[in-house]
């Protein structure tokens, strides 16, 4: 085999992280062994941050890595993935992280909201994308699984007049249906 042909591989994206405006990080996810440890991979985030912020473009050849990233008010979502990588592929990727947070965030993309919704973000990322295998890109179909898991999720989170108001609503229901019945 030839030395400078790789083969295909499922395994794409090498991280995704979602950066604050000082380059802390909020949400992220890596997906091989490049960066072992937090400290390293804080590093990584610190550096990649330095060298975006204040650049136009949307990609980034950074530490021989392809890297396709977006801001907006506060928050930069950035994509990662091997020098080789298809900049198409990890850019519809960024486009599926950013459109599926937007839609979490009801289009408010800041970081207050972002960690008022962390649950619905982690559970968004990972149904984009596991193992650095790319799973879904199409943002509408990720919010509702999120969505799906965040009702389920969010039972404990309910209060206790929300629960009377359904119990009083079964309760009424039940009322008109023994009415009726009693009435035939």
């Amino acid at each position: 085999m030839d030395g400078g042909i790789l083969e295909p591989s499922l395994y794409m994206v090498k991280a995704v992280a979602i950066l604050d405006n000082d380059g802390n990080r909020l949400v992220t996810k890596y997906y091989d062994d490049q960066f072992p440890t937090s400290k390293e991979q804080k590093a990584f985030e610190k550096n990649l941050f330095n060298k975006t912020h204040k650049a136009n473009s949307e990609i980034i050849m950074f530490e021989g890595l392809t890297c396709v990233y977006r801001s907006n008010v506060d928050l930069f979502f950035y994509v990662v993935g091997s020098s080789q990588e298809n900049e198409l592929i990890l850019a519809s990727v960024l486009n599926a992280l950013y459109e599926s947070v937007s839609q979490i965030l009801r289009k408010n993309v800041e970081k207050r909201a972002l960690l008022d919704n962390m649950d619905a973000v982690f559970l968004a990322v990972d149904e984009i994308c596991d193992g650095g295998i790319i799973l879904d890109s199409d943002a509408t179909s990720i919010v509702q699984k999120v969505s799906l898991r965040t009702d389920d999720l969010n039972i404990g989170e309910q209060t206790m007049a929300q629960h009377l108001s359904k119990k009083l609503e079964v309760l009424q229901s039940a009322k008109e249906q023994i009415k009726w019945s009693l009435l035939k």
